[in-house]
């Protein structure tokens, strides 16, 4: 069961409203990195853990996840108070409402009219939140790097929120939840490592024939080697030849057909198929050919001075237009 404690887990201090600023705040409220995405990745993660220990640490950072879209739900809600009132009480002439609303550095319009300066469950660009951020797996040693890399990326996007408002009371709040994002990535990180073994994913090995090669499948100008793709743990492969039919087969793809799957493939293949010495006149070059004959130009080999239209047709008569020309015909349209 859940209970709720009415006193958030870090104080909210906004020094003034601005909600331009609130907008980009629901990247974190109802975008893909933000804190209703983290709740539910862990705690749909817990509901399915068979491992005691990683429940139970699962469970706790969902919950405490879900503490932190109040923080910033709170965040939001405070910048977004006196544009909310004067929207509602429409205090302000119609112009400068406008002006309020869509001013230069502010893409607040689509949040402050269709939600009214609320906390909507949408992203910082009005794109409504889905489950489809949620990308668990059920297999720890996958979804616990997955974790690790969700963290990471909120950690920065809070980074990047810090670097645009100069509010202190804004700063020391996202600075709190940026924090526990790296809190959470280590505990992350620790249970990882208390599989043993971890790498790779999953129950099965890995085809050692593969396993350890690089494939140098990008080449030209720019080429680097590292420490991954190179040393004794790599077999660093250039050849082309060798990039191909690795299985040491054709390297083309085989099926086992019944034989009356095959008959109804050659049917359809027969009645499917591309003449490729026919030279069919397509919608695209009868309308090239009515606008050049509408429009004319303007003398050279291609008109006379006085602009009349002239038209080259290269595939033959246009006989459902009535611009029919001679092949390679340049004669005047008559009128």
């Amino acid at each position: 069961m859940f209970a709720h404690n009415k006193r958030l887990q870090y104080t909210v201090r906004v020094s003034e409203p601005n909600p331009a600023l609130a907008n980009l705040m629901l990247e974190q409220f109802g975008g893909p990195q933000g804190e209703l995405a983290a709740a539910m990745r862990y705690f749909t993660q817990a509901v399915s853990e068979d491992d005691p220990g990683r429940k139970d640490m699962l469970m706790d950072i969902a919950t405490e996840e879900l503490s932190h879209l109040e923080v910033i739900g709170h965040i939001v809600a405070m910048l977004n108070k006196g544009s909310k009132g004067r929207l509602a009480e429409a205090v302000d002439s119609e112009a400068e409402m406008y002006k309020a609303i869509t001013g230069p550095g502010n893409d607040s319009h689509i949040t402050q009219v269709l939600y009214g300066g609320g906390t909507p469950l949408v992203n910082s660009a009005g794109v409504p939140w889905t489950a489809a951020y949620i990308d668990s797996i059920t297999e720890p040693t996958a979804d616990l790097r997955s974790n690790i890399a969700a963290e990471a990326r909120a950690k920065i996007v809070y980074e990047r929120l810090i670097a645009l408002t100069d509010d202190p009371g804004v700063k020391e709040a996202l600075g709190f939840l940026m924090t526990r994002e790296v809190a959470h990535q280590k505990s992350f990180e620790k249970a990882l490592y208390a599989i043993e073994p971890n790498f790779p994913p999953g129950k099965m090995a890995a085809d050692p024939r593969f396993a350890s090669v690089y494939y140098n499948m990008s080449q030209g100008p720019g080429e680097m080697r590292g420490p991954w793709n190179q040393g004794a743990d790599w077999d660093f492969v250039s050849d082309r030849e060798k990039q191909m039919a690795v299985d040491g087969g054709s390297g083309e793809a085989e099926v086992a057909l019944p034989a009356g799957d095959i008959d109804v493939l050659k049917q359809m293949a027969m009645r499917t198929q591309s003449n490729p010495a026919s030279s069919p006149r397509t919608g695209a070059e009868l309308g090239m050919s009515m606008q050049s004959a509408a429009g004319g130009t303007m003398g050279g080999s291609s008109g006379n001075a006085m602009g009349e239209a002239n038209v080259a047709s290269k595939g033959g008569k246009l006989d459902d237009t009535g611009l029919g020309n001679p092949m390679g015909s340049k004669k005047s349209l008559k009128k």
